[in-house]
């Protein structure tokens, strides 16, 4: 079963709206290039009487005109982005500020001592900044420092960025450091194994992520475990529409450089974005994470999709500990909001100087609280809370029924009308194949000690192989035990034909797919008989097996039609239960007015059908396995209690058996007592014959069946220390798509082979019809 939830949150902040800000009139220094700064470039005339001017604003660090000088010390690509236009534009309109752009041939060629003076100064590192050169400016002028310069050197090394963060309390995943001297370099305490890493003795089970230390590198992996696929997804800086790339078949981490390794926090497939002004103010707003996708949603301007949140009061006071742990009071940060059995939240990168995109009521605020900053700094006696800002040339226009009613959350829904506050769904799996299972006694050494190796020696323990090192290591005894070839002699016995042909099952299964998923494949060992032989040291007797049942049990994996149900299904969901919000539902679902949940068995076909659901429910696109990582939440717990329909269970099967039997159409009695069973129980007047008549239908495909198995053993007589298809099972399994390709060549679908096919269609023909029982 598949259960999700998705309950209705109200939205909380209402859209600002876009006021015309006046033009800043700009004093640059006589060096600075005017090419690329859309200010004009003339100087400020005299105040305008809003606060005490001349001599007062002077002595508090003001020049001459009674204006205070800010300094832009900036790359002029960053200046001439929109949000700095637009927070400056605001700051001239109180018409206390003289601003000064320094531009680029000013900061990257002339001397510190030629700098223009300013009693503020804006200043922060991007690609090609002197960072150090304006530290030195700053030490000989001393100005007011809305970003402490020497703090930013923290942030080029992401380690060094968690380490002072753990210093103020803050939270971050648990992460571990891998350094390296040069490319490949050998480390004695890191060991990576299929599903997980080791560093310094802790362990980390896949998913988890790896960052390189450069903080100006932005190339992040993040790798998924064997179970849920495997495979890599890349996360990079936005190209076009994509913020990262699914690989399924990497599996090894990097080891060209130094990197950090963290846990991966499920988010719901949501980020959090924080951007702080002062200590005291924080902006949030949450956007769909790349890790479920990597499609960038747009609005009609071309800008990335993001919607405001609000912050607990735990982030509030994290977004506070990080601007003061960093002396930088303009400042973003990414939140990952976790719910591993208690919700908390991690910060997990720290960006130094950053501005919210297109929200006009961010810029109010920014340029208010940077005023109260400079003012508070060089001239606090003439602080006063203006009646109204400045840049407003008429009062804001009042919003709409439709604004409102969109921030309720009840959007095309009447005033005063019922809302709609909670959606519950419980969902089954799609279609999936054949469970099956292979039952052999074995007498071979090899499988006997390899029993004994994985149940710690114990003559009457059982030994259970899962892992991809277990199964690698009975599929290595396996394959020396098979004969290459059926022998044809008379003198072989029926069991020993039949063992042989177990054998050969055995190893197609463990063959399958070219490396061990872990979602459906496991083998018990169990000791059935024992011998008693002499001690290695000659004194006495012990106990060692001498025979063992060995049980493989594979198959009950979904279906490419199965994945393509639950995706439909998904698909339909939304487009029937929210059929008002158009094709951009829950695109990012965590608007917070929908916050859906969707949790999931154990079961390998149940997790991807989760997956395929949501990638239907919320339109997203690629792989699966990410998406299964991103969003489902597994939860083991979910068939407890089932045991108890049993009985219920067992009487519905009965009953179904009798009117199949008897060709009786199915509660014709009473169809008024139970309507929906005679809907669903279309069953034909002669379906005894039908059953006769499918019975012979599917042997006669199973023999045809036989014979293609049959030649494939020959082909892999002539070549038997190749596996029968090396073909890689995360594709097969995780893809909605056939294989086209294979089916043209006369290949079983997905990685299945003929032998297996064979085995699958025996299993049909007996649970069918079993000619020993009348």
């Amino acid at each position: 079963p598949l259960f999700f939830l998705g309950c209705v949150h109200f939205s909380f902040l209402l859209p600002s709206v876009k006021h015309k800000a006046p033009q800043i009139p700009v004093l640059r220094s006589k060096n600075a290039q005017e090419t690329n700064i859309p200010f004009p470039a003339v100087t400020f005339g005299p105040t305008d009487g809003r606060g005490p001017e001349g001599m007062d604003r002077r002595n508090h660090g003001a020049h001459g005109g009674g204006k205070i000088r800010i300094g832009v010390c900036v790359m002029e690509k960053k200046v001439s982005c929109s949000p700095m236009e637009q927070i400056l534009e605001r700051l001239h309109a109180f018409g206390e500020f003289e601003i000064i752009i320094f531009g680029d041939k000013v900061i990257l060629e002339d001397p510190i001592e030629s700098w223009p003076l300013c009693d503020c100064l804006i200043a922060f590192y991007s690609a090609g900044y002197p960072l150090e050169k304006a530290e030195k400016y700053a030490v000989l002028r001393r100005p007011f420092l809305v970003n402490e310069l020497d703090p930013q050197y923290l942030l080029h090394d992401r380690s060094k960025v968690y380490e002072h963060l753990k210093l103020f309390g803050v939270p971050v995943p648990t992460y571990a450091v891998v350094r390296r001297e040069h490319p490949n370099q050998e480390l004695n305490y890191f060991i990576e194994q299929d599903d997980f890493i080791e560093i310094h003795g802790k362990r980390f089970c896949k998913p988890f992520v790896e960052k390189p230390i450069d903080g100006d590198d932005h190339n992040i992996m993040i790798y998924y475990p064997s179970y849920a696929g495997g495979g890599m997804k890349e996360l990079f800086r936005k190209v076009g529409n994509r913020s990262s790339e699914f690989y399924p078949e990497v599996r090894k981490v990097r080891r060209d450089g130094s990197y950090i390794y963290e846990e991966f926090m499920p988010t719901g497939g949501t980020d959090v974005k924080v951007y702080t002004i002062g200590p005291g103010y924080a902006h949030a707003e949450a956007r769909k994470s790349p890790v479920v996708d990597g499609v960038v949603m747009r609005n009609s301007d071309g800008k990335e999709v993001r919607y405001p949140v609000l912050l607990t009061p735990t982030e509030k006071q994290i977004a506070r500990n990080v601007c003061q742990a960093f002396r930088q009071a303009v400042c973003g940060f990414d939140l990952l909001r976790c719910d591993l059995g208690e919700a908390r939240s991690y910060v997990c990168d720290v960006n130094g100087w950053s501005f919210v995109k297109s929200s006009y009521k961010y810029y109010d605020d920014a340029a208010c609280i940077l005023r109260k900053m400079f003012l508070d700094e060089k001239a606090p006696h003439i602080y006063t809370i203006p009646a109204h800002l400045p840049w407003r040339i008429s009062e804001p226009a009042q919003p709409s029924d439709a604004v409102r009613n969109r921030e309720q959350g009840t959007v095309g829904i009447p005033t005063q009308s019922e809302e709609l506050r909670c959606v519950i769904a419980v969902i089954r799996h799609g279609d999936r194949t054949p469970k099956q299972k292979v039952k052999l006694k074995i007498t071979q050494e090899k499988l006997l000690k390899l029993m004994l190796k994985y149940n710690g020696g114990k003559a009457h323990a059982e030994a259970k192989l899962k892992s991809a090192l277990q199964l690698q290591d009975l599929l290595d005894a396996t394959r020396i035990l098979v004969p290459r070839a059926r022998s044809g002699r008379e003198s072989d016995s029926d069991a020993e034909v039949e063992h042989a042909e177990k054998l050969r099952q055995v190893r197609a299964v463990l063959e399958e797919g070219g490396h061990f998923s872990g979602i459906y494949r496991k083998v018990q060992l169990k000791p059935s008989n024992w011998a008693h032989i002499p001690k290695s040291s000659g004194e006495g007797e012990e106990e060692v097996p001498s025979e063992a049942l060995m049980i493989l049990k594979y198959g009950g994996v979904l279906t490419h039609a199965g994945r393509k149900q639950a995706e439909e299904l998904g698909r339909y969901f939304r487009n029937n239960m929210y059929p008002s919000e158009g094709p951009g539902l829950l695109r990012l679902h965590s608007t917070y007015r929908h916050d859906l949940k969707i949790y999931s068995s154990d079961e390998g076909r149940v997790q991807m059908s989760a997956a395929a659901f949501a990638k239907g429910l919320l339109d997203l696109e690629g792989d699966l396995t990410p998406i299964l990582v991103s969003l489902v939440s597994k939860d083991s717990s979910m068939l407890d209690g089932l045991q108890d329909g049993t009985i219920e269970i067992s009487e519905a099967k009965a009953q179904l058996h009798d009117i199949i039997i008897s060709s009786k159409v199915a509660n014709g009695g009473d169809p008024a007592g139970f309507p929906w069973m005679v809907d669903g129980a279309d069953v034909s007047t002669n379906a005894a014959q039908l059953l006769t008549d499918l019975a012979e239908l599917t042997k006669e495909i199973t023999s045809q069946v036989k014979r293609l198995s049959d030649d494939e053993n020959e082909e892999v007589a002539t070549d038997s220390d190749s596996p029968n298809h090396p073909y890689d099972q995360a594709k097969a399994l995780w893809r909605t798509e056939i294989d086209m390709d294979r089916i043209a060549a006369g290949l079983p679908c997905g990685s299945e082979s003929f032998l297996l096919m064979f085995a699958r269609w025996k299993k049909l023909e007996r649970d069918l019809y079993n000619e020993r029982k009348k």
